[in-house]
């Protein structure tokens, strides 16, 4: 081992798939090359278990991609992620790699019991699940916690619902957050979902699905190890032919945060418009003042946050797009489209995982309720008349509203001179009472 970092480690597949490749200058993102390194390590010492590879030999190789896995050679995979479609050059990239520290054979040594077919998209396999298990997932459940708070503490506050962008019955602050914390809550349980099957790894197969060259137990003891060292639950495949062929499971995946990322935009844009304004605008919410909204306008304050949240959503939703192409691609035993997949996928997971954090941090947490403003929008929406219907009818509820409209008069005022008693009147328009459901 002792090789310096700044020595080139890799080979002479690794250089010519470099040359074959000018083409992003965005390398195979580095979860994956991780993943590899954990791999092959695994894969060496269950070789030497099973008494295929010297002893000796398996410990070096082992310990070469203990250090990839630790990310100490992140810079020796330089290879574009447009590549391969079955990442054979980044595979080929890690046994170089591999084999020059350990000074092992890179094929039959390093590679042993295995194919690009298997291992590269089965690292994929592992650094999505990895990543959505322990990066995007916590962040999820501090933004739902972030919503969940707000609307604990929102849910007195009264304000005008709105459908079709219109005013409409009222509504608490409250209400609105306990639904963002929903969504966000509905969306962490679709990755949860999806997971299970992402945990099913192709490793075994080698080139075509059929094991060939390998050990009958190769893969069963490596997921093993895998799973003992990262504390995920890795998964053989429910067929291995499947497993091969298609990338399915990463297409589940990426619709379940092409889903979260429809939440995002939804919620941002709420919070946004709320918060427009101040004085000209909604003027529900009071959004985090983070910094000058303006370069020409004194005291201007934008929706940053909200605005970030919005383009990362725009992204995710594009990377899902090619994702579901790349899925399309798999032809007989192999899909061959797997670096675009792990790319984008692996992008969107931690997209969202940081964009939740910020949200929630720079956002969430320090949103407070102009109540004046939401008392007014309760107060001002005609469509609290709604109320009226059990009383008077719809017709005559109607007949109340479009004068007040018209008017510009109050809706009590409208209501008592077209007969309606002040008992009845305010029997009828509780705000807090409609809000809650229970107006009749």
């Amino acid at each position: 081992m002792g090789v310096q970092e700044q020595e080139q480690l890799w080979g002479g597949e690794t250089t010519k798939a470099v040359a074959n490749f000018p083409v992003s200058g965005e390398r195979v993102p580095v979860p994956v090359v991780r993943w590899l390194g954990r791999i092959k390590g695994a894969a060496a010492r269950v070789n030497g278990e099973l008494g295929l590879l010297d002893g000796e030999i398996a410990e070096r190789i082992a310990a070469a991609g203990d250090e990839i896995a630790a990310g100490k050679h992140d810079g020796q995979f330089p290879v574009d992620v447009f590549q391969t479609g079955s990442g054979t050059s980044s595979n080929m990239n890690a046994n170089e790699v591999i084999a020059t520290l350990s000074g092992a054979h890179q094929n039959d040594h390093v590679n042993m019991g295995q194919s690009s077919n298997d291992v590269f998209p089965s690292a994929v396999h592992l650094a999505a699940l990895d990543e959505a298990t322990n990066d995007l997932l916590p962040a999820l459940e501090r933004l739902e916690a972030a919503f969940a708070a707000k609307a604990a503490a929102f849910e007195d506050i009264v304000k005008s619902g709105r459908t079709h962008l219109m005013d409409a019955v009222p509504v608490t602050l409250g209400q609105e957050f306990s639904g963002y914390a929903a969504q966000i809550r509905l969306g962490a349980k679709r990755v949860r979902n999806a997971l299970p099957q992402v945990a099913q790894i192709p490793l075994g197969g080698t080139a075509t699905g059929t094991g060939l060259n390998t050990h009958p137990e190769f893969a069963a003891r490596v997921r093993g190890k895998l799973a003992e060292s990262s504390g995920l639950e890795i998964l053989p495949p429910e067929d291995p032919f499947e497993a091969q062929g298609n990338r399915d499971a990463l297409v589940e995946l990426s619709g379940a945060l092409k889903v979260i990322a429809v939440s995002l935009t939804k919620i941002a844009n709420d919070l946004a418009l709320m918060g427009s304004g101040p004085r000209a605008g909604i003027g529900e919410l009071f959004l985090p003042e983070l910094q000058k909204g303006s370069s020409i306008m004194p005291g201007k304050v934008n929706p940053v946050i909200p605005e970030v949240v919005l383009q990362v959503s725009a992204q995710v939703i594009g990377n899902d797009t090619a994702i579901t192409v790349g899925g399309l691609q798999g032809q007989f035993e192999l899909n061959v489209r797997i670096p675009l997949i792990a790319r984008n996928l692996l992008q969107s997971i931690s997209l969202l995982a940081n964009t939740s954090r910020l949200f929630a941090e720079k956002c969430v947490e320090g949103i407070t309720a102009n109540e004046a403003g939401c008392e007014r929008s309760a107060e001002s929406t005609l469509a609290v008349a709604t109320a009226l219907n059990p009383f008077i009818g719809y017709d005559k509820a109607s007949e109340i509203v479009k004068e007040a409209a018209s008017s510009g008069r109050t809706l009590r005022e409208v209501a008592l001179e077209k007969g309606v008693s002040e008992e009845t009147y305010n029997e009828a328009i509780d705000l807090r009472r409609i809000a809650r459901g229970s107006a009749a």
